[in-house]
């Protein structure tokens, strides 16, 4: 079902598991992988804007910095040297973890686009950073930026 409502461009946003879940059906490059030191990880991140031109990502400036939380085991993105290179030159980076990736992600990416940017996939949680009462703000500009695109 989801390959198919991809491919005929509807907008589709994994977050966390359902990332991985979008790179193992293919909807996505790369893989997700065990965090670098093995341990669950749980905490807030700095997030680097990289690629504003999408439905998801609008309502960000280039090279802006959000905090979003992290919740993951198995956070590590990974993609071979040939597919980094295509999604940097393709402009398919979303978000790059600013301080260093905690995971042990390869480029220090936390969100991918696909071609087409209709599918991000990411594994920071906007969700718990959606509401200013908790300290968030950059999860409800996200979502926004979607509502607004639809």
């Amino acid at each position: 079902m989801r390959e198919v409502a991809a491919r005929a461009g509807i907008a589709m946003f994994g977050i966390c598991n359902d990332f991985q879940m979008l790179t193992e059906c293919g909807l996505l490059p790369g893989a997700l992988l065990r965090n670098h030191d093995m341990r669950f990880l749980c905490r807030d991140t700095a997030l680097e804007m990289v690629e504003t031109d999408s439905p998801f990502t609008a309502g960000f400036a280039p090279e802006e910095t959000v905090s979003m939380p992290i919740a993951h085991h198995d956070g590590a993105y990974f993609a071979d040297g040939e597919t980094l290179a295509r999604l940097e030159g393709d402009g398919l980076v979303a978000f790059r973890y600013a301080d260093g990736a905690p995971s042990g992600s390869r480029a220090e990416i936390a969100a991918v686009f696909a071609p087409g940017r209709r599918v991000l996939g990411m594994m920071p949680h906007p969700e718990r950073a959606a509401d200013p009462a908790f300290g968030g703000g950059g999860g409800a500009r996200l979502f926004a930026a979607l509502e607004a695109a639809l």
